[in-house]
């Protein structure tokens, strides 16, 4: 053998990366569980062992309290409920492509549609899979599905749903569709393989025309591994499937010019090390194609949002790094062999737009390949794809597959801009930063909220409305609010809007009261009323508008001016900020009616008041409203009378003259007595035989004062006066 190629994607794919990146991390705090074997390999599964990990197979082993980890490749509804229900702690690892699956047949569930899925029945993904459907079936092979739909013609109209084991065959699968298609007519499909695992096929694939060996490393139980060797068995007739570097047939590669090496998506890097090691102990190989390192730094294709955020957390490294490059320019082979460079799915890529379509927009990555992005992407809002990007823009995205044959490679931004947003959103958990988002959608026991892409479940008691409220108000609007919880295993994120409101409010309260000032005004609502006044919101602070200062005139109850809910401009008449205690007005001082009565009368005018009250010594006459004088009883009549309802009714309108107004207690006193007199006196001036008796009758025609305390003074008798009626 002189030369030796191994596959860039060889070794463990994200999901298979990530569960045992969990597993080692629960591990560091002791030993705990796995649900199932955690990967299908055996040595991985025993050096976690000698870790603490150990592998049950059904709840019942489970320890109560116990930390259980649920492998990449999922498990159904019922283990997780009784793993729960033991009390089991659960950190669940299933691949973020299979929770893609369930949600796909959970869905075609609730809407009635029948399941078919592809894949090995006896692989615990399917097993995950078909445990989340109420009708399906499981088909392994070409030949088995097409003797299935032939065979159930109820189906061929019926509405169907085809999903695919992540880690099936393209060539499989696709054999597999042109049976179903044949005869099944309302058939949603969905390719469900794993770009990953695509990749990796592929690579296998092509490294298996132009090798006269090849040598693939996988566990037994690996589905995918095994995959590969038939894939490679296609195009080359050497090929040995192995676990181990003692599993070589070192006789089977000496004649061997070329040798190609691939792993399964769950063999360790160390592994793949370990073999290559091996071989070049026992074979002299001449050159290792692709760089020499790969076995010990896997590069696995980038398709979920976790994977992208945990790039783009490296990418300020890399920055740093870049910087300290020297500073001269890039010699023309260094400029050709970057525009010469290979782009590989996942990695993240900038470039310029270059031209918008219809249904695409077109970017120069500077290098062999044209990339595009869906127009989709940008107009999901409903926004038109020129409102968002021009030609020439500069535009980061992340590739989604690459086409070599062709030059091309499809990217999306919408995936960067996930990525991001999954950093801010877990970056929010421990800075407490306040995000927004549109309610999306009302929930079972709360809303949703997009915050830049990402589902953030608010439940009903954190979304600031009271109890008995209708979540659906809430659609629609943009809010603000903390996120609580991030678990990016199981795609779960919850938030709060009721924490930021309510700091908020706290804000507001602190600078209300610090700016608080005697006769500042404030737009307030009316929060609860009572028999003594109006309690207002003034912006997180209730104030009370006492009765007598709800009206210039006369009220018995606040509801005769305002009601719960109105919106009313008052103002601070005085306020204790240590008892937080604020009382308001809200009555116009510039509509005050005894300042419009001193501006209209003086002593000696006269006026036309109505009669508002009787009382046994006098009458209460409105000469403006909200300003009451007294007639006493001396002064309603020219003769003396028992009580003033022998001469005025409740509601008559009469002539009056204002014998004295007390400006500091702003009482004013009347007399209807004056006029007649004065009417009197002008009749004797005109008949003067009746001079005399006139004179008689005048006598008693005195101008009766109505002291503070009630009193009237003069040649009358004195009248007790109530101070509350004077």
């Amino acid at each position: 053998m002189k030369e030796l190629r191994i596959a860039k994607s060889a070794g463990f794919c994200f999901g298979v990366s990530r569960s045992v990146e969990l597993a080692e991390k629960l591990l560091q705090d002791g030993p705990c569980a796995s649900f199932g074997m955690l990967i299908h390999n055996d040595d991985e599964i025993r050096r976690l062992s000698e870790n603490g990990l150990r592998t049950v197979d059904r709840a019942e082993d489970v320890l109560p309290g116990e930390r259980v980890l649920i492998r990449a490749h999922g498990v159904p509804p019922e283990i997780m409920n009784a793993l729960e229900e033991r009390g089991a702690l659960v950190q669940d690892a299933t691949c973020p492509k299979v929770l893609h699956i369930h949600r796909i047949v959970e869905r075609a569930s609730r809407e009635g549609r029948f399941v078919i899925v592809i894949g090995m029945k006896q692989h615990p993904e399917v097993d995950a899979i078909r445990a989340r459907c109420s009708d399906y079936i499981v088909l392994e092979a070409p030949g088995e599905t097409e003797a299935w739909t032939e065979n159930h013609p109820e189906l061929w109209n019926q509405p169907i749903t085809v999903v695919v084991q992540t880690t099936q065959t393209k060539n499989n699968f696709d054999n597999c569709l042109k049976a179903i298609k044949k005869r099944c007519t309302n058939a949603e499909i969905n390719d469900t393989i794993c770009f990953a695992t695509s990749t990796r096929q592929e690579e296998a694939a092509a490294l298996s025309r132009v090798c006269d060996a090849m040598v693939v490393i996988g566990g037994r139980h690996s589905a995918n591994s095994v995959h590969l060797a038939e894939i490679c068995l296609q195009n080359c007739k050497n090929v040995q499937f192995v676990e181990r570097p003692e599993d070589l047939d070192f006789s089977r590669l000496k004649n061997s010019p070329v040798v190609g090496l691939t792993a399964g998506a769950s063999t360790p890097a160390w592994i793949i090390k370990e073999v290559t090691d091996k071989m070049s102990d026992e074979i002299k190989i001449e050159e290792i194609q692709e760089e020499t390192a790969a076995p010990e730094v896997n590069a696995p294709v980038v398709e979920t949002v976790e994977e992208v955020v945990e790039e783009a957390a490296e990418v300020p490294a890399v920055e740093a790094a870049a910087a300290e490059v020297s500073d001269k320019e890039p010699s023309f082979d260094e400029m050709l062999e970057e525009t010469l460079k290979n782009i590989y799915n996942g990695e993240r890529v900038s470039g310029t737009v270059v031209s918008i379509t219809g249904t695409e927009v077109s970017v120069d990555l500077g290098a062999k390949y044209s990339g595009f992005i869906p127009t989709s992407e940008f107009t999901d809002a409903g926004v038109k794809v020129e409102d968002v990007v021009k030609v020439g823009d500069p535009i980061e995205a992340i590739v989604v597959r690459v086409n070599d044959v062709e030059g091309t490679a499809m990217l999306s931004k919408r995936r960067l801009d996930a990525a991001k947003a999954w950093i801010d959103v877990e970056e929010a958990v421990d800075s407490n930063a306040i995000l927004e988002g549109v309610v999306t959608e009302e929930n079972k026991g709360g809303v949703v909220v997009n915050v830049n892409g990402i589902r953030v479940f608010v439940p009903a008691s954190q979304t600031d409305l009271p109890r008995d409220a209708e979540l659906a108000q809430l659609l629609r609007k943009n809010v603000r609010l903390r996120i609580t919880e991030v678990n990016r295993a199981r795609k779960r994120v919850v938030g709060s809007i009721r924490r930021v409101a309510q700091a908020e409010r706290r804000e507001r309260v602190e600078s209300l009261w610090n700016e608080m000032e005697v006769g500042k005004k404030y737009h307030g609502v009316v929060k609860s009323l009572t028999s003594y006044g109006a309690f207002v919101d003034i912006g997180g602070v209730d104030g009370m508008v006492h009765v007598s200062e709800l009206s210039w005139g006369r009220i018995h109850q606040p509801s005769e001016i305002v009601s719960v809910g109105d919106e009313l401009d008052v103002y601070v008449i005085q306020f204790d900020r240590e008892k937080r205690k604020i009382s308001l007005g809200y009555k116009d001082p510039e509509a005050n009616p005894w300042t419009m009565f001193m501006n209209r009368y003086s002593v000696g005018d006269t006026a036309s008041v109505k009669i508002v009250k009787l009382m046994s010594f006098g009458a209460f006459a409105e000469l403006l409203p909200g300003v009451d004088g007294l007639i006493h009883i001396s002064q309603i009549a020219d003769h003396r009378i028992e009580k003033p309802d022998d001469v005025l009714r409740v509601g008559d309108v009469v002539d009056a003259r204002i014998t004295a107004i007390d400006e500091e207690k702003h009482k004013i006193s009347l007399s209807i007595r004056a006029l007649l007199n004065e009417a009197k006196a002008a009749q004797m001036a005109a008949e003067p035989e009746a001079s005399e008796e006139a004179e008689e009758d005048t006598a008693d025609a005195l101008v009766y004062e109505v002291s503070s305390e009630g009193e009237a003074s003069g040649d009358a008798e004195a009248f007790e006066v109530p101070e509350e009626d004077a």
